[in-house]
């Protein structure tokens, strides 16, 4: 399962966001992900708690944000949503397009608890 090595990459990123703003840990982890990037979310779920164990983000709530397929036509010049298996332009059919989006798997945001201030 390559979902458990996405996930122990996802807690070193967040890991450096932690400390990067001297945050004491991590309550909320967004993530967006394609349908082609090759990652089952509930997978990734499933990866996640095993992967943050122990650290600063064990606790945290994992979020997905789907990102649809988009392709840029290269016979009209626009941009349309496809569907998986079938990257033709939503224009003119034609299926030589390349993908603008879709292919991604992005940390999107990361919600931080900080220390509470000293001073009055």
């Amino acid at each position: 399962m390559h979902e458990l090595a996405v996930a122990q990459a996802l807690v070193e990123q967040v890991e450096a966001v932690i400390h990067q703003n001297h945050a004491q840990r991590a309550t909320l982890i967004r993530v967006r992900i394609g349908p082609l990037a090759g990652v089952v979310p509930d997978l990734l779920a499933t990866a996640f708690p095993l992967a943050a164990a122990g650290s600063r983000m064990e606790h945290a709530k994992l979020e997905f944000a789907h990102a649809p397929i988009r392709v840029c036509c290269q016979t009209c010049g626009l941009d349309t949503e496809a569907a998986m298996n079938r990257l033709l332009c939503g224009a003119c059919g034609d299926w030589h397009t390349r993908i603008i989006s879709g292919d991604e798997l992005l940390l999107e945001s990361v919600e931080l608890e900080t220390a509470p201030s000293l001073t009055p």
